[in-house]
């Protein structure tokens, strides 16, 4: 194999030896590379290489040491001997050790979220609703089917509008206290008036709450004060017979209650509020605009002076010539 792979070796090592110059650092560099440039060997190769190369690998400096074990690594006919000298094998086993898996790049890290800055919070947390948008909301729930009010006041928790204020602790207990006695003895009159007066609403507003066949506006009310769930399901079962009689129409509302937000209670609360304002707006304007039109028509029919300024003869004062 000498004089196939490095056919001056012998010579450069007498060389090295005899002048003092250390060439063994390059002669396992270029044994390697020679050896790895063909892809098969004979057994006389192989042989030849193995010698030589475990000789230098012990005699050069760990630079070329780590250079020469790279290349041979990679090298599918590295032989067994070489692998072990360089320790890329286990010596009982004679095995290539395995090499690591490569290492996976760290997930980028998402982007942070940004923070909404104080005057943003400000105004999201003060949008509060326009009468005309509220009544929008109030008339668009009690226009609306089983569903469709599950889902508005669902949409209604994410909402930036602002929320009614909370029902003061003390107040809601007592008002809960009535209510579910109103509701067992079935006295509509008492009900109405506890819940209008509870939650700050119109007697008609309150009325239509008690009125709504579907429950969800109950509930909605309900959930505004903190009601716990046991009492509102004994107030639908003895308040709403045509709810209490139905094990279906109960569960389906228990359920809702049990899910329904404080934040979309207290929205709608607010809704129902600010619906008062526009409907009040809306009957006071025709009122407003025909005062309005029959000022116009007043000041417009006053009647002008008889005689124009500049028309009557102009009065001479003075002493007339011809009575001198």
């Amino acid at each position: 194999m000498t004089k196939s792979l490095f056919p001056g070796f012998d010579g450069l090592m007498t060389l090295s030896r005899r002048e003092g110059v250390d060439v063994r650092p390059t002669l396992l560099r270029v044994l390697t590379d020679l050896y790895v440039q063909t892809s098969t060997h004979s057994d006389d190769e192989q042989r030849q290489f193995v010698e030589l190369a475990t000789r230098l690998i012990d005699q050069v400096d760990d630079a070329t040491r780590a250079a020469v074990k790279a290349r041979l690594a990679v090298y599918p006919q590295t032989p067994v001997p070489i692998l072990q000298k360089l320790g890329l094998v286990a010596t009982q086993e004679g095995r290539r050790v395995p090499l690591a898996r490569e290492i996976p790049a760290p997930p980028r890290a998402p982007a942070p979220a940004r923070v909404p800055t104080e005057a943003e919070q400000r105004m999201a947390a003060n949008l509060a609703m326009q009468p005309k948008e509220a009544a929008e909301i109030h008339d668009m729930f009690f226009r609306a089917g089983a569903s469709e009010r599950a889902l508005i006041l669902h949409n209604l928790a994410q909402t930036p509008l602002k929320a009614a204020s909370r029902i003061p602790t003390v107040r809601a207990k007592r008002a809960i206290q009535i209510l579910e006695m109103a509701a067992i003895a079935g006295d509509i009159e008492s009900f109405t008036f506890e819940l209008g007066d509870s939650l700050i609403l119109p007697s008609r507003v309150a009325a239509q709450i008690v009125d709504d066949a579907g429950g969800e506006a109950l509930a909605v009310a309900a959930r505004a004060l903190d009601m716990p769930s046991p009492v509102f399901q004994r107030i639908l079962l003895f308040f709403k017979p045509e709810i209490g009689t139905s094990v279906n129409a109960v569960y389906r509302l228990s359920r809702l209650y049990d899910r329904l937000a404080e934040r979309s209670a207290l929205v709608m609360l607010a809704a129902w509020r600010g619906s008062t304002l526009a409907v009040t707006r809306a009957k006071y304007q025709s009122s407003l605009h025909d005062g309005e039109r029959q000022r116009a028509r007043a000041g417009a029919s006053q009647t002008r002076p008889g005689v124009q300024p500049g028309s009557s003869p102009a009065v001479r004062t003075g002493t007339n010539p011809s009575d001198r």
